[in-house]
């Protein structure tokens, strides 16, 4: 800088643009300091200054230098671009897009200021804008990778996937070795129902960018996706090493590998993450924290941690849709919505299709919103025939909020809650003026886009009735609706089931992440008591039935004595109920629709009431069904129970004869009353709403 000419400010800006260029801030902010004295009113130095302020975190002094630029020379597009950003970082895109309206109208076409302003319009979600400010951008510098990477990202939030991909490959053509531009990619295949391609992307730009942890960790949730449990793990541990204090990768590392069996150092990433959530730390799904074990505080605060990440990631999507919603006419049909990605031959399905079938004929206008495609089975036919279903599966957000709205949605019952990929998102965009939680996911959501939670009083009595955010509905039975129309296959023989010819069976179907160290520890000590026993499970991810196998011989159990029951047609699993003796629930999480499926084939369960939601649901059942005797208070009682009917075939016999003649005549698979008890909720949120009054617990 000494050999610069007094008047000559060109060498300082080459300095100062290669020391921005290469992080070093603080130099850059001491020589443009230095240059100020002998440059005062210089656009391109204060402009440059401020960039070194904003990168050092003085963002008010670098708001200043860019102001002052902007007033020296207010025709400097680089300065507009700066303040407009600036405007967007501050979270004012309405000033960002006047300034870079104003700034076009001297430079029109211009590709940085189109950028910009395709950037703000964006963030508005006004993506036909962005596309367009992109589009042309993109006209006048058709080579620029990251303007085309833009246009791409309004193309797929517009939903044409074809373009948007088109524009992704054209990027790559320029910039191979762009980690953003694969990353896209990966997004985009990952959108057009190619997770496995999307996740190869993905980890490819965590090759090209190693620092960078987001690559790698969304490659793992979409091996995840795909089932690829094992690529989805190391994929977790290769983004856990990049991000060692990340909360979010900690979470998923932890719950895939519950679901592997892979329990060596569980209980460490276990007390890190309650930590951060009792730290309100975010990134812990609750669905996965459903299965560490905690109270029901800490559960729903792990939920409303979550919800309040959605809701500020959706307040700009929501803001721009701005859905009103109209009280319906007096005398109108209550208009019901249901969401889920299970409307077909899976447990949701399966398990609701009979009620809608029921409520067909009542004054109920029920529409099922399928996330899913159709799969051709008998229960998609069923629940068409029963109810007006919407095949969604080709809807983003905003479009599958616009449809509901526009059907005039009175109440839309969340099927899926935070166990659905993308559906609290979805119904945090308010599609619906009353939404209702049920079925899907065990716990209250703590957002505040659910007004209820359907209930009753056995899961959710007064105890837990401070750690449910919503208002609770309580209905006078289980919750829980079932099919008794079910078909079930001949049953199998017992050697072709893998079974010993003799001897009391133990089952438990539930996942793997259900069965945590203390779980199976509880039935291997029950298997050690009960002579010739064995358990029955369900063949899990990878190999995580050869590490339960090596768990039991831990435990000096002979590992032939665990037989795995691969996943079947339902009709044909249903049939291997007719060989369990007795099914063991587990906790923190107990079963759900495994639990309904062997009660409703004659199996006993046998559960330990816990002190959460999801620790309650197969009390819930036991109790409508009036079997007492088969909900225990500890792990204790638990074994004892178990051994005591294990040893006892007279006993087994006489609880099984029981629960036929309770499942007959008794209320738990009655649908037409479970329809009854439903309409009764549906009117009684509807009479609310209708007379203006806010949501209120309600038990019938």
């Amino acid at each position: 800088m000494t050999d610069a000419a007094p008047n000559d400010i060109a060498p300082i800006l080459q300095q100062l643009n290669e020391l921005l260029r290469r992080d070093a801030n603080e130099e850059a902010l001491s020589v443009a300091a230095r240059a100020r004295r002998q440059f005062p009113v210089s656009p391109d130095l204060l402009r440059l200054q401020g960039m070194a302020l904003l990168r050092l975190g003085r963002r008010r002094e670098a708001q200043v230098a860019m102001n002052r630029a902007a007033e020296v020379a207010p025709g400097n597009l680089e300065v507009q671009c700066n303040l407009a950003s600036l405007a967007l970082a501050d979270g004012k895109p309405a000033a960002a897009i006047e300034r870079m309206q104003k700034a076009l109208a001297q430079a029109p076409g211009h590709p940085a200021l189109l950028q910009v302003l395709g950037t703000a319009y964006m963030e508005i979600g006004q993506h036909v804008q962005a596309r367009d400010a992109f589009a042309l951008a993109v006209q006048n510098m058709p080579q620029h990778p990251a303007i085309r990477l833009n246009l791409a990202s309004a193309e797929m939030e517009l939903g044409r996937l074809p373009e948007a991909e088109a524009h992704v490959r054209q990027a790559l053509q320029h910039a191979p070795a762009s980690d953003a531009a694969h990353a896209m990619l990966g997004h985009m295949l990952h959108r057009q129902r190619r997770p496995q391609d999307g996740a190869a992307s993905l980890l490819q730009a965590g090759k090209l960018a190693p620092n960078n942890v987001q690559h790698v960790y969304q490659a793992a949730l979409m091996l995840d996706e795909a089932g690829d449990l094992v690529g989805a793990n190391e994929a977790f541990t290769d983004a856990l090493a990049r991000a060692p204090d990340s909360v979010v990768v900690m979470a998923q590392t932890l719950f895939t590998r519950r679901r592997l069996c892979r329990w060596q150092g569980l209980d460490g990433l276990s007390e890190q993450l309650q930590f951060a959530v009792s730290e309100n730390q975010p990134g812990v799904h609750p669905f996965a924290f459903l299965a560490e074990d905690v109270d029901a505080a800490m559960q729903l605060r792990c939920a409303r941690i979550f919800a309040g990440l959605i809701e500020q990631q959706t307040a700009g999507l929501r803001q721009q849709l701005n859905l009103r919603h109209s009280l319906p006419l007096p005398d109108s049909p209550v208009r019901i919505g249901m969401l889920s990605d299970g409307f077909h031959e899976a447990a949701v399905g399966q398990h609701i299709v009979a009620l809608i079938e029921a409520l067909a004929d009542s004054e109920l206008d029920i529409h099922l919103f399928a996330t899913t495609p159709d799969d051709g089975g008998n229960t998609r036919r069923r629940l068409s025939a029963a109810a007006t279903l919407h095949d969604v599966s080709g809807l983003n957000h905003a479009q599958l909020a616009r449809l509901m709205h526009g059907t005039a949605i009175e109440i839309l019952f969340d099927l899926n809650g935070y166990r659905g990929r993308g559906n609290a998102e979805m119904m945090s965009l308010r599609a619906a003026p009353i939404q209702v939680g049920w079925l899907g996911y065990t716990g209250s959501s703590g957002a505040p886009w659910m007004d209820y939670l359907l209930t009753d009083a056995v899961t959710v009595p007064a105890s837990l009735r401070e750690h449910v955010s919503e208002k609770v509905i309580r209905m006078p039975r289980c919750p829980q609706p079932s099919d008794p129309l079910r078909e079930v296959a001949p049953a199998p023989s017992r050697e072709a089931c893998g079974l010993p010819e003799k001897g009391v069976v133990f089952a438990c179907f539930n996942e793997t992440y259900a069965i945590n160290p203390a779980v199976f520890a509880r039935c291997m000590l029950i298997l050690q008591q009960v002579r010739g026993s064995v358990l029955w499970l369900l063949s899990g991810p990878a190999d995580s039935d050869d590490r339960l196998r090596q768990a039991a011989a831990a435990l000096e159990i002979s590992p032939e004595r665990l037989i795995f029951m691969p996943r079947l047609p339902y009709h044909e699993y249903l049939a291997r109920y007719a060989h369990i003796d007795l099914y063991l629930d587990t906790l923190p999480a107990n079963a759900r629709a495994t639990a309904s499926d062997a009660l409703w084939s004659g199996c006993p369960v046998l559960t330990r009431s816990g002190d959460t939601i999801p620790g309650r649901t197969v009390t819930s059942l036991l109790h409508q069904l009036g079997l007492p005797e088969l909900i225990t208070a500890d792990s204790v009682s638990f074994i004892g129970m178990a051994t005591a009917l294990g040893n006892d075939h007279d006993a087994l016999a006489t609880l099984r004869r029981h629960l036929a003649e309770r499942c007959r005549s008794g209320s738990l698979f009655d649908m037409q009353g479970f329809a009854a008890d439903f309409r009764r909720v549906a009117l009684a949120i509807s009479a609310r709403h209708r007379i203006g009054r806010p949501p209120a617990d309600i038990d019938l």
